[in-house]
């Protein structure tokens, strides 16, 4: 029993990084999921400055818009999965 306790010690922080999120953080990122599954984002940054000329760039693809899923049914689904009840709230992209 006592080899036990450390080990309990230890996984319960875990444990409960993995249960329910709140509402809000739900609705803020299972709206940003939805989003990415109507089309890929993108950005490109051009610059100069002391060091010479910069680029950067980055994109984001989700595998929900390669699949062609419904944003709406991402949505519901990341809700249900982050909160364990459904969305009370509609999908405004």
């Amino acid at each position: 029993m006592i080899r036990v306790l450390p080990l309990v010690a230890l996984a319960l922080p875990l444990l409960v990084a993995c249960g329910p999120v709140s509402e809000e953080n739900a609705y803020a990122q299972c709206t940003e999921r939805a989003r990415l599954a109507v089309q890929p984002r993108g950005e490109i940054g051009v610059g100069y400055g002391t060091g010479g000329a910069a680029a950067r760039g980055r994109v984001s693809i989700s595998s929900d818009v390669i699949a062609g899923r419904d944003p709406q049914v991402v949505y519901d689904n990341c809700f249900r999965q982050l909160t364990g009840a459904g969305p009370t709230r509609p999908l405004i992209l």
